[in-house]
């Protein structure tokens, strides 16, 4: 039998606004057990999936925080902060 295709990494975006509001691909999660829901979805996919999240550089560094803590208490693997430097480290 042929390996099965590679799949392709897909690219999910977390976008954090200034109220603390979190989207999934643009998609408002009503919860942090929707939002768990979603980063479940990408460890039993396989964890090929990239999470990139992009918080609004107004918004609190305790909502960037707890998404963090939430993908990594869960087994993502492929997170990472885009686009905002200021929650980068040095």
């Amino acid at each position: 039998n042929p390996p099965p295709p590679l799949a392709l990494p897909v690219v999910d975006t977390v976008d954090i606004d200034p109220t603390g509001t979190v989207m999934w691909n643009g998609t408002p999660m009503a919860s942090r057990t929707e939002l768990e829901d979603r980063l479940k979805g990408v460890v039993a996919g396989g964890n090929i999936d990239e999470v990139h999240l992009r918080p609004n550089k107004a918004v609190e560094y305790k909502s960037v925080a707890a998404v963090m803590a939430s993908a990594q208490r869960l087994g993502v693997t492929k997170i990472g902060i885009v686009g905002n430097e200021q929650f980068m480290g040095n």
